[in-house]
């Protein structure tokens, strides 16, 4: 894509402390570009990291949480001072939709106030304003303006989940995060609000960052995909290349475990299971899962390295090094 990236992560890492001294690595160098007005996807398998990352881009990660890496905003570091850096960023720049809308809401307080919050915190609009402002954003997602004073459990779940894209637009955000936003939604809310963001996307130009299991929801929604596995970006590219022609045995391994209505190919487990990340793995993390390893992959962790414009892949095979 053309352009200067809206958002680019570079190299970032993520590790927990643990009660025994010991520390858990869950985001493991990654990186990647977003430009403004694309979809990007990530998927994998729970615990891959997926979450962890976008929490990190958020500045939202627990105490016992230590971050690396370089998060540039239009050009600019956003994480080098910690939070007094990256707060003045937080939902005005970067806003998140969260997994489970009835949890991002405060139950006691109406749903108009909380959507505000975020505006008069950045002063973009205070008393009357605000008001007409979530008014406006409760109507571009669906809802009546004039419900801005309900309570969240007054919503139906289609309704919360719109009133949290509602509240991540408060302050007109440059990046989306949303974290598998349709999670027990039934599937024709789940199609209404996958078909929201698409057009808020291309409306408003927001680029957007969609976490989610679902592979056939990614080939929907997004125009590129970032496979997450042990922490790293197993395999990132176009989503038609991902499909056409995956380079990275874990994700043809994904697409093989994924029913497909259309066609006869029997669905087939990835054997064995993710490596824990509280010790550190030695070779490639995904060789005791692999169908197509070789000698080198037991003792040499492979390499994050583009293949292809747009399409890099962290594998030993096919690298000549």
């Amino acid at each position: 894509m053309s352009g200067a990236p809206v958002i680019s992560v570079e190299d970032l890492h993520v590790w927990f402390d643990l009660a025994d001294g010991g520390e858990l690595h869950a985001v493991r160098g990654i990186s990647f570009d977003l430009h403004p007005g694309e979809r990007l996807g990530l998927v994998g398998e729970s615990g891959c990291g997926k979450t962890t990352a976008i929490l990190a881009l958020m500045g939202l990660l627990p105490a016992s949480a230590s971050v690396r890496g370089r998060v540039l905003l239009e050009g600019s570091e956003i994480m080098a001072g910690g939070e007094d850096t990256i707060s003045p960023h937080r939902w005005k720049d970067v806003a998140m939709v969260f997994q489970g809308a009835m949890n991002a809401f405060n139950p006691v307080q109406r749903v108009g106030k909380q959507i505000a919050e975020a505006m008069e915190l950045h002063g973009t609009a205070t008393g009357r304003s605000a008001r007409l402002r979530v008014a406006e954003l409760l109507e571009l997602v669906g809802i009546a303006g004039e419900r801005q004073d309900r309570f969240p459990h007054e919503f139906s779940g289609g309704m919360r989940q719109r009133a949290a894209i509602a509240m991540a637009l408060a302050c007109d955000p440059k990046v989306l995060l949303a974290d598998e936003p349709t999670t027990a939604l039934d599937v024709m809310v789940q199609a209404q609000i996958l078909e929201l963001l698409v057009s808020l996307t291309r409306d408003l130009g927001l680029a957007l960052i969609l976490i989610t299991h679902d592979l056939p929801l990614i080939a929907q929604v997004c125009d590129r995909a970032a496979v997450m596995y042990a922490g790293e970006i197993a395999e990132i590219g176009t989503v038609h290349d991902l499909y056409a022609d995956p380079r990275h045995p874990y994700t043809r391994l994904l697409f093989a475990a994924t029913p497909d209505i259309y066609g006869d190919d029997l669905v087939v487990s990835i054997p064995g299971s993710p490596p824990r990340l509280d010790h550190e793995p030695v070779g490639c993390p995904f060789r005791p899962r692999c169908d197509a390893f070789l000698e080198r992959c037991d003792t040499v962790a492979p390499r994050f390295r583009t293949v292809a414009p747009g399409r890099s892949v962290t594998c030993h095979n096919g690298d000549p090094a």
